[in-house]
């Protein structure tokens, strides 16, 4: 399965990549240099089904529990001032993904959206320290009673020319769902009350709406 976000680049590449191997055919003379486009072209076709594989994913709704928004690895578990929403410190926790990594965000815990906003920006690497603030990025407040207010933020990466958010203001949520897709690399932070008791660790390789980022 596939995510709709990747239709159309799923449908030009496809074409792109069956005219280059029919054109090599014509073009080159030599066997091995034919062959050899023909395998690349084929070899990117694939790296872009992977990029917007979109695999089930049965999360058990159980507002006790926070799972992670995305698949990747958790790149950093601090106090900060956030300084965007809330003005006041949270426990931030940062989901690095790769161009591997399956790139559709979930929304970790159901709720009422209270803040959506999008933010143009640079597309400095997801790991730069200045990456969530001078990125574009959409910024989340998610709520409900059990963990009352958390907020996530998508940034865009060096790759990353497009951020799909479907978080809309005033609007329910459920835990698991498709909430956005960031495209070709890129990181979610999550920021937290203080206090949160984590399920994670430092360097974690995580998938989102299966793997447990915090409970109460």
């Amino acid at each position: 399965m596939f995510h709709k976000e990747g239709f159309q680049i799923i449908l030009i590449t496809f074409v792109l990549v069956a005219a280059i191997s029919i054109g090599a055919e014509y073009a080159f003379t030599n066997l091995y240099i034919q062959k050899g486009t023909q395998v690349v072209a084929i070899g990117i076709l694939v790296l872009v089904l992977q990029f917007f594989r979109n695999p089930k994913r049965d999360t058990p709704i159980d507002d006790t529990l926070l799972y992670a928004p995305v698949d990747g690895k958790v790149v950093v578990i601090e106090e900060v001032f956030e300084k965007e929403f809330f003005k006041e410190k949270k426990l931030q926790v940062s989901i690095f993904m790769s161009p591997l990594n399956v790139h559709v965000t979930r929304y970790c815990m159901s709720g009422k959206i209270v803040f959506s906003k999008y933010h143009p920006g640079k597309y400095l690497v997801a790991w730069h320290p200045k990456s969530s603030e001078e990125n574009e990025r959409t910024t989340v407040v998610l709520e409900n009673q059990t963990f009352g207010a958390i907020l996530y933020r998508q940034i865009a990466g060096a790759l990353a020319r497009r951020i799909v958010n479907y978080a809309e203001k005033d609007t329910d949520v459920v835990q698991g769902t498709d909430a956005g897709f960031i495209k070709f690399g890129s990181r979610v932070d999550l920021f937290l009350p203080l206090g949160t008791p984590l399920k994670v660790n430092l360097h974690q390789h995580v998938k989102g709406g299966i793997d447990v980022i915090a409970s109460v």
